[in-house]
């Protein structure tokens, strides 16, 4: 079947997604290390693409860990430095399915909050047709719930999404309902993949 919209992940697909890069210059990779093992952020940052409130989380999570507090805080006040910087050549095929007038649609695991901070960071996430946001809907992947979602929002047959996840277990579930999947490990197979199908041409993808 023709894909009639393709899909976006966010975090390592079109923004890098690494904080632990961000620490490592901050406050150098020794410490940085010492922080995680004491304060496991990714889990508590799970709850915020869960739907907790961005400031009010990393600030509690701040009076938990007092001698961790400005390593937590810096989680969200330097939030658009430690989730960046954007994938150039990513940006580039979102850029040219858009002028051929390919449906473009984001589906990722975010906090309702910190997305919008993202985006002015990164206009390009502005021009999604549709928005599909962990932290709004109160479901993350890999959890079909919020693939079910997907297709009822936008009435499209599974069969006809296409979309690229760097993460296996989100892919899994996507194909797992009849979706056009792409593994995303680098741009450049992503871009060997919309070429295939016919999105876009060669020029188009470099």
């Amino acid at each position: 079947m023709t894909i009639k919209a393709v899909i976006f992940d966010i975090g390592n697909v079109l923004v890098k997604w690494h904080p632990e890069a961000f620490y490592d210059r901050v406050i150098g990779a020794p410490r940085r290390q010492a922080f995680f093992e004491a304060v496991d952020m990714h889990r508590h940052h799970l709850t915020i693409d869960e739907g907790a409130p961005f400031r009010e989380t990393v600030y509690a999570l701040a009076d938990d860990y007092p001698e961790w507090r400005a390593e937590i805080l810096m989680w969200h006040d330097n939030w658009v430095e430690l989730a960046a910087p954007d994938i150039p050549h990513s940006v580039r095929l979102l850029q040219a399915l858009r002028r051929n007038g390919v449906a473009v649609f984001a589906l990722t695991n975010f906090g309702a909050e910190n997305y919008p901070l993202t985006q002015e960071a990164f206009p390009v996430l502005k021009g999604f047709d549709r928005e599909y946001v962990s932290g709004r809907l109160k479901l993350v992947k890999p959890d079909p719930a919020i693939y079910a979602h997907v297709e009822q929002d936008c009435g499209i047959a599974p069969e006809a999404l296409l979309f690229a996840d760097d993460r296996a277990d989100n892919i899994a579930t996507a194909t797992a309902r009849g979706w056009q999947t792409h593994h995303f490990t680098g741009p450049q197979g992503w871009a060997d993949r919309l070429v295939a199908e016919g999105l876009l041409s060669a020029e188009d993808a470099s």
